[in-house]
């Protein structure tokens, strides 16, 4: 169920990127939001700041390393252009077998997602996705994804793979980048003990998903802590983290 190492090769250039929506957020703030970046300005933010971006930018940009290293791919997505847009990669190896590659979910590596692949099973899996087993089920243009809790919980996620149009594709992109939360949201894969947890902080709130359990902590001090976990730039955290704190009430 794992990618060829030429797919891994381009995919390990992202292992300690974050999904973060504090890019919006300080686009916005600088009256240049509702405009999806370019690689280029994502690549400056990344090295000024150690910013990544949405799932839309990180789509985006592994696309764009899957070209420049000779990887067929393409754009997947479900409910474009509303508050609950995600998208996705789909990429192809030398023999044309597809594997579904999502940094927007933190996916730890992608996974074969084309059933007739004799490598393919439907048998849970482990080491693709942080604090969780996963099962594939291929189902015409759809895949679904089983992922299987510690605790005995299931839940699913519904992948439309079909490829979206560049014009679509841009658009929504667009679109994602003018749509605000309400809270920011960082998310990231971070080693713990002898696996890849899940970190996340979201609602002013972090958790951390392990298969020993979730573990939620509070603390006063968030920007240091992302600073510390991500190597986000401080300052810009603490005018983005600190402004939205007010303007949300939830700042003291």
């Amino acid at each position: 169920m794992k990618p060829s190492e030429k797919i891994l090769n381009t995919w390990r250039k992202f292992n300690d990127f974050p999904l973060e929506t504090l890019s919006k957020v300080w686009m916005h703030s600088i009256d240049q939001g509702g405009v999806q970046r370019g690689v280029s300005l994502m690549k400056e933010h990344r090295r000024k700041y150690g910013l990544s971006g949405n799932c839309f930018d990180l789509a985006i940009w592994l696309l764009d390393e899957f070209r420049k290293d000779g990887i067929e791919a393409y754009p997947i997505g479900h409910d474009l252009n509303t508050e609950d847009a995600h998208v996705a990669v789909v990429a192809k190896d030398e023999l044309g077998d597809r594997y579904l590659c999502d940094l927007g979910d933190q996916w730890i590596m992608p996974i074969l997602i084309d059933e007739n692949n004799k490598d393919f099973t439907v048998e849970r899996q482990s080491g693709f996705f942080p604090a969780a087993d996963v099962q594939v089920q291929p189902s015409g243009k759809y895949v679904e994804i089983l992922y299987h809790r510690p605790n005995g919980k299931v839940s699913k996620q519904l992948y439309d793979i079909t490829p979206i149009q560049a014009e679509t594709f841009y658009r929504a992109a667009h679109k994602s980048q003018s749509l605000i939360r309400e809270t920011p949201l960082v998310e990231c894969r971070i080693p713990y003990k002898n696996e890849v947890a899940h970190w996340e902080f979201d609602d002013w709130e972090i958790t951390l998903s392990t298969t020993d359990g979730l573990y939620k902590h509070s603390c006063e001090d968030y920007v240091e802590v992302i600073h510390r976990v991500l190597g986000f730039d401080r300052e810009l955290l603490e005018a983005i983290l600190l402004n939205k704190g007010r303007r949300d009430g939830n700042e003291d």
